[in-house]
């Protein structure tokens, strides 16, 4: 078949029926010239599709590794030595620099991957996700294969500079190769992973994520170009993230309270505040089963869910630095009722 063959059925076909599967084989046709040297016409294709409202150049489907990822436009609050880290990447990667392979570390809920898909958006990328369910194989030497594989289509990615991947969660296939505990199975994907990552094509940017910084093989932490610590919020932080949170959420609930004085005493009251991840997920839950009729109900369950389910007696509550009209509130007991037992005790 002719290049000019080619280029006629694309344009003939962005106006017949199934595009999805039309639009997965042009791309396929566009690996195929680009695996071949023909990376201009390979853009050109990518392009042309690219060009049609209806035909989203994605690659699902084609992959049984990497899975499109939605991205999401909701704020993400971050402390500010994270973001300036964070415009640092988007930085380099916008100034072709040389610096592709980053590492995001840090304990759940600190919005590591949620990172990921602003940098994504703000650098106008698209974001694969590898899928390690696929990638990971119970049969001796399969995963190495697996991972070859997974890294030969990276690299071969048609117009490969229009994305980002994500390995999130790391350390599911990464180990430190000189822990005794660690099966020798494993120890050997460490070292192919090692080798793939040596020979990543420069146009990908690649970031990881881990929960389990300390565990992963340092030759491996060694290959990243930078690494991020998202453990770095104060108890002021994630009060002011928790903030944000809220203001968000509050857009979907009517004929709610929006004291944010007292939501934010109510935040401050818990022993270790959680990081934002689990904070959503409270305050999300705490509005959701909230009583409609009673505009603060919300509010007390969140003082319960962040004090382990127990309901705190109106001294321990005076003690956390409540006010009487907060503690009625908090309680449903009137504010005479408060204050008697206050001045009792």
């Amino acid at each position: 078949m002719k290049k000019s063959d080619v280029l006629d059925l694309i344009k003939y076909q962005l106006s017949e029926s199934k595009l999805t599967e039309f639009r997965n084989q042009s791309i396929a046709i566009a690996r195929i010239f680009d695996k071949h040297g023909d990376a201009q016409l390979a853009q050109y294709i990518m392009g042309m599709i690219s060009q049609s409202d209806r035909l989203v150049p994605q690659i699902e489907n084609i992959s049984e590794y990497l899975t499109p990822v939605k991205l999401d436009i909701s704020p993400l609050p971050l402390p500010l030595p994270i973001m300036n880290d964070l415009k640092g990447i988007i930085n380099a990667v916008n100034h072709h620099i040389g610096i592709n392979k980053f590492l995001f570390v840090g304990a759940p809920g600190t919005g590591k991957t949620e990172s990921v898909k602003q940098v994504t958006r703000l650098i106008d990328k698209e974001l694969l996700v590898v899928d390690f369910s696929h990638l990971v194989d119970s049969k001796l030497g399969q995963t190495v294969k697996n991972l070859a594989a997974l890294f030969n289509e990276i690299n071969h990615l048609p117009f490969k500079q229009n994305y980002i991947i994500l390995f999130d969660e790391i350390d599911s296939i990464v180990l430190d190769r000189v822990n005794q505990n660690d099966l020798r199975e494993m120890g050997r994907v460490t070292s192919a992973f090692l080798k793939e990552l040596d020979r990543l094509s420069p146009e990908i940017i690649l970031i990881a994520t881990t929960n389990l910084f300390e565990n992963l093989d340092k030759a491996v932490t060694r290959r990243f170009d930078a690494i991020i610590d998202f453990d770095r919020y104060s108890d002021d932080d994630k009060v002011e993230v928790a903030v944000v949170i809220l203001t968000e959420l509050l857009k979907q609930f009517k004929n709610v309270a929006r004291d944010l004085k007292l939501f934010k005493k109510i935040i401050y009251s818990s022993e270790i505040i959680p990081n934002p991840g689990d904070l959503r997920n409270l305050i999300r839950t705490s509005l959701a089963f909230s009583d409609p009729t009673y505009p603060h109900d919300y509010q007390k369950r969140l003082l319960r869910s962040l004090h382990n389910g127990r309901n705190l007696s109106i001294p321990k509550l005076s003690k956390l630095g409540f006010t009487v009209r907060e503690i009625a509130i908090l309680t449903g007991i009137s504010k005479s009722s408060v204050s008697r037992e206050l001045s009792e005790n």
